[in-house]
């Protein structure tokens, strides 16, 4: 889990070219509490992640040099050790909200990113809806029982 609330036991990972976007991402996720990382590109990301256990969730860009946002999502999944981490898409392009699905984003923000849809975004990431147990009536306790 990745909530700044349970002590920041792990970071979130900005993977984004562009030092200003990064700048801003960095600033905006460190206010809210979490501890941040970030690179400029794909294989730099990956061997981040696979250089430390703190990352739970990802904030990548599509369009990266070295190697591109589809690509490292393409190895991530590849890799069991990766794979589970969730990652929230950020990307100006046209199709990128299709190509986020198709790549099983958990999530998508569009460029120029809105400070509080990307924690809207990180917050529905970390902290999925945990299913509420459905109480059973006294109706259907008595049918079960008899």
């Amino acid at each position: 889990m990745c909530a700044h609330e349970t002590g920041h036991r792990c970071s979130i990972l900005i993977v984004e070219d562009e030092p200003d976007l990064q700048d801003l991402l960095r600033l905006t996720l460190e206010a809210d509490g979490y501890r941040v990382a970030a690179v400029g590109d794909g294989r730099r990301a990956l061997t981040h992640l696979r250089s430390t256990a703190r990352t739970c969730a990802i904030v990548l860009d599509l369009v990266l040099p070295v190697m591109s946002g589809r690509r490292f999502r393409h190895a991530q999944l590849r890799d069991r050790s990766l794979a589970w981490l969730p990652v929230v898409v950020v990307s100006g392009s046209l199709d990128a909200a299709r190509e986020a699905r198709d790549l099983q984003a958990q999530a998508f923000v569009r460029k120029p990113v809105d400070p509080g849809e990307l924690r809207a975004a990180l917050n529905r990431v970390c902290h999925p809806p945990t299913p509420v147990p459905q109480r059973r009536s006294g109706i259907d306790r008595e049918r079960d029982a008899g």
